[in-house]
């Protein structure tokens, strides 16, 4: 055996083994491995199955058609590469390109094919810890935030990325111990785009500069990213109290410009860039009745009697909603053609069942979910967005607005199959309890 052999093998197995130890990829857990043919993608597909299990695994190849027969040739391989390895392969043709973005527009159809054909499925990419740097140092140059020195994560919804701690000298040192082809783009080696002039060009500069530059990049991002654990927690705080504009002005600027960031995100449903900047004329909103301030990213601010909420711009409009009603303890009420019940029960550490006393008012409300709501559920440190439990738990954006929330003074108790609220979860203290629960 040669070095380059035994060398090839202990990449292999430590990849295997580090897959293993992060648990993005579990044995019996279903994954779809987006698949270009290239040597990443194709370590990635390999790896899932001796992670995961063949009947896990399956893989989705998008020809955008981009360079002609080259592109047919990605397909045709992808192809063989399935029918080698016993995997399911689904293809998707992307229609014609626009004339702005290539790489936005991309990306934006095989998420969309990807999350389209999960199923609930974990979706695996082939991102590496060299496109970690990368990243990070092209966010650094069009981004002014600290995200842009936080990089990628190793998993945000149902999208994971088991590849982001290896190199690409690794994936390429795994395909060959395993004897697995791949595919080269040679679009990769243009200037045309951002990214390959920082692979082909900044890169290497800062590589003579020292050495170790780019795993310098990467500590830095991995400090960064358990700094944000910990400013995270900060905002959540100042959220879980409710944000009024006087408590907005009272912040230190740079949380005030966290929770800013973050109610934006919220209501964007993602990332917001640069909303955060805007947080002193967002705290300059009158108190007095509604003030409104469009902030960018589609998105505005909104002060009800000193009370802050950021939405989109046509939230206004919304007709998908169904009106709130009120819902007497006991008692049941008809939100959007659900019956929400609220009956007396024996006190009970279960779903949906909370403290009587807790709830003080003798109504409660039932509405729809709002951009920017929040709960802090049973169980869980902190406060949860109503936007993350419905990734998590992939409610389709349509019937969100049907969800029942129930609140109580202002302050939400129990999302219908969701979450209950850990304020008002019933304790060894609890004498009268009652259950929310809806039908229909």
């Amino acid at each position: 055996m040669s070095k380059r052999d035994g060398r090839g093998m202990r990449e292999r197995d430590h990849l295997v083994a580090r897959a293993r130890e992060e648990a993005l990829l579990a044995p019996g857990r279903p994954v779809l491995v987006l698949l270009s043919g290239g040597q990443d993608s194709t370590c990635l597909l390999d790896l899932a199955l001796r992670v995961s299990g063949a009947g896990a695994v399956h893989a989705l190849h998008v020809n955008y058609g981009r360079r002609g027969a080259a592109s047919d040739e990605d397909e045709r391989h992808c192809a063989e590469l399935c029918t080698r390895l016993r995997v399911a392969l689904e293809v998707r043709r992307a229609g014609s390109q626009p004339d702005g973005n290539v790489q936005a527009w991309a990306r934006e159809i095989r998420y969309r094919e990807a999350r389209a054909l999960a199923a609930g499925a974990d979706i695996a990419t082939g991102h590496t810890a060299t496109d970690q740097v990368e990243t990070v140092l092209y966010r650094l140059a069009s981004s002014p935030s600290r995200r842009a020195l936080i990089g990628m994560q190793a998993r945000v919804g149902s999208v994971i990325r088991p590849l982001l701690t290896s190199t690409r000298e690794e994936t390429a040192a795994y395909c060959r111990a395993r004897g697995l082809s791949w595919r080269e783009d040679a679009s990769n080696a243009s200037d045309a785009y951002a990214r390959n002039r920082i692979r082909n060009e900044l890169v290497p500069a800062m590589r003579s500069i020292h050495p170790a530059a780019e795993q310098n990049v990467l500590a830095v991002a991995g400090i960064l990213r358990d700094e944000a654990e910990v400013l995270d927690g900060l905002v959540d705080e100042v959220l879980e109290r409710g944000v009024s504009l006087d408590a907005l002005r009272g912040l230190p600027e740079a949380l005030r410009r966290l929770v800013v960031q973050r109610l934006a995100d919220d209501a964007a449903e993602g990332f917001a860039p640069g909303v955060g900047t805007r947080a002193d004329e967002v705290a300059a909103l009158s108190d007095r009745g509604t003030a409104m301030l469009d902030i960018g990213s589609g998105l505005r601010a909104v002060a009800e009697y000193g009370r802050l909420r950021i939405e989109p711009l046509g939230a206004h409009a919304r007709t998908d909603a169904p009106p709130s009603v009120a819902l007497a303890i006991p008692g049941s009420a008809s939100f959007g053609g659900v019956e929400v019940r609220c009956e007396l029960v024996e006190p009970a550490l279960e779903p949906g069942v909370l403290d009587r006393a807790a709830l003080g008012s003798s109504e409660l409300l039932v509405r729809s979910w709002r951009p920017g709501d929040r709960i802090a559920p049973v169980g869980l440190k902190g406060t949860k967005s109503l936007q993350d439990l419905f990734t998590a738990r992939r409610v389709p954006r349509l019937e969100r607005a049907s969800v029942p929330v129930v609140e109580s003074g202002g302050e939400i108790v129990w999302v219908a199959g969701l979450a209950t609220s850990e304020r008002f979860k019933v304790t060894a203290a609890t004498t009268k309890a009652v259950r929310l629960s809806c039908r229909g």
